[in-house]
């Protein structure tokens, strides 16, 4: 029945929100009264990250999400970024003239 102290039974009497919803990075970190995100440091105009904390760079740097552009960049790039034409491949004697 105790409620003093910071075990269990005062986490019934816990019904304050202290974050909301970041509107940069969508996590629950955004302090309402110090209005500063504690996962990416919005309103901070650099993103919020640190060496000490090496995993989560790695969770929210690039190839975590879809990587629409640069996903087709290798491609592209091995055909000298030409559009509408064939592919360029590559005949060898080994498929005896077809392209592989």
């Amino acid at each position: 029945m105790g409620k003093i102290g910071k075990g269990t039974g005062s986490f019934g009497k816990r019904h304050n929100k202290s974050h909301t919803m970041c509107r940069r990075c969508g996590r629950r970190s955004y302090h309402i009264q110090k209005a500063t995100c504690g996962a990416c440091g919005y309103p901070s105009a650099r993103k919020r990250n640190y060496n000490w904390s090496t995993k989560a760079i790695g969770r929210r740097t690039t190839g975590t999400g879809r990587m629409r552009y640069l996903k087709t960049l290798p491609r592209r790039f091995k055909n000298g970024f030409r559009e509408g034409a064939r592919e360029h491949h590559i005949f060898s004697s080994f498929t005896g003239g077809f392209a592989v």
